[in-house]
């Protein structure tokens, strides 16, 4: 019979077991995949919750559904990727896409880039996957070159991530920023899609 010395010695090895399948698991248990309106709720609230608690947006009020619906319906319209992380395809557990980095025309082969995981889901690679699938795409479609201005230049997690996956910093805006009672800065981080600037443009 076990003793309960034995037993007891094995509840935390046997719990670090169980937290390492969970975080397999749930590793595991998403896909990327082309947004659609019928994600923009689920968007809506990832957004929602990053706008109210931390400043990587410099938005100051949650936009509604409403108006994230028709961001989205804008983004399509002009043909920029935009995708999702879904849990079995089902939960949407983080989303990312491209726009343009500037409205004069000359900037069209340049996107800035956007990306954001649920508050609970975070730490499991589904910002990079996002990442990857975006830089993808709009390498694909010839693109030249993706910026990122990520807001708050203590945002190590996003800085983190964007230097994983090539992006240089490009320069530092300093205090262009309100928002929760501070200052902020921005961290511009840039990286070249296909050829970049060493060929002429593909796209029209």
């Amino acid at each position: 019979m076990e003793s309960r010395a034995t037993a007891a010695a094995a509840q935390p090895r046997e719990r670090r077991e169980a937290l390492m399948d969970n975080i397999a698991s749930r590793t595991r248990s998403y896909v990327v995949r082309s947004a659609t309106a019928a994600d923009v709720p689920a968007i809506a609230a990832i957004y929602d919750y990053h706008v109210a608690h931390h400043a990587a947006s410099f938005e100051l009020s949650p936009p509604t559904v409403d108006d994230m619906l028709h961001r989205f319906e804008a983004s399509q319209r002009n043909d920029y990727p935009y995708f999702v992380a879904a849990q079995h395809s089902q939960r949407v557990v983080g989303y990312a896409y491209a726009g343009p980095y500037r409205a004069r025309p000359a900037y069209r082969h340049a996107v800035e880039n956007s990306v954001y995981v649920d508050a609970n889901e975070m730490g499991h690679g589904i910002g990079s996957a996002l990442l990857a699938a975006l830089i993808e795409e709009c390498a694909a479609r010839g693109y030249r070159q993706m910026i990122a201005i990520i807001g708050g230049a203590d945002n190590a997690a996003s800085i983190q991530l964007h230097a994983r996956h090539g992006f240089a910093e490009a320069g530092r805006l300093i205090g262009v920023g309100h928002k929760f009672d501070r200052w902020l800065d921005t961290v511009l981080m840039q990286r070249a899609l296909g050829a970049g600037a060493a060929l002429p443009p593909s796209r029209l």
